[in-house]
């Protein structure tokens, strides 16, 4: 089992930064593929990106778009998301999970989530 407990979200105004933080316990995760997703009310749940044990990282072309960077600390257990050039679209909660690829049906541990509210 592991436990998951995303922080570092907020309100920006568009064109700012955020950089959250995806903390484990209950296991290491230096063995797993990290993920982010993001969703809104009323929407699926979509894949942000990832980053595998080895450090190889996939990201979601149509969100990212060069502006957000994945990372990860296993020293630290932690997994980073730095999002900047923010625009009002990227307003969602942002969850982080431990699984495989691009789609929820990969992932299989999942955190809380954590509100990331960008305004225009």
């Amino acid at each position: 089992q592991v436990q998951l407990v995303e922080s570092g979200g907020g309100s920006v105004q568009a064109g700012g930064s955020l950089k959250l933080s995806c903390t484990a316990s209950g296991r290491t995760i230096s063995s797993y593929t990290m993920g982010w997703f993001r969703q809104t009310p009323g929407k699926e749940r979509d894949f942000v990106t990832a980053i595998t044990w080895s450090g190889t990282t996939r990201y979601n072309r149509d969100i990212v778009k060069g502006r957000f960077t994945i990372s990860r600390d296993d020293a630290k257990n932690t997994v980073y998301l730095q999002m900047n050039s923010l625009k009002p679209d990227d307003t969602a909660v942002y969850y982080c999970a431990v699984g495989v690829g691009a789609t929820v049906a990969g992932y299989e541990y999942w955190g809380q989530g954590t509100q990331v509210t960008v305004s225009s």
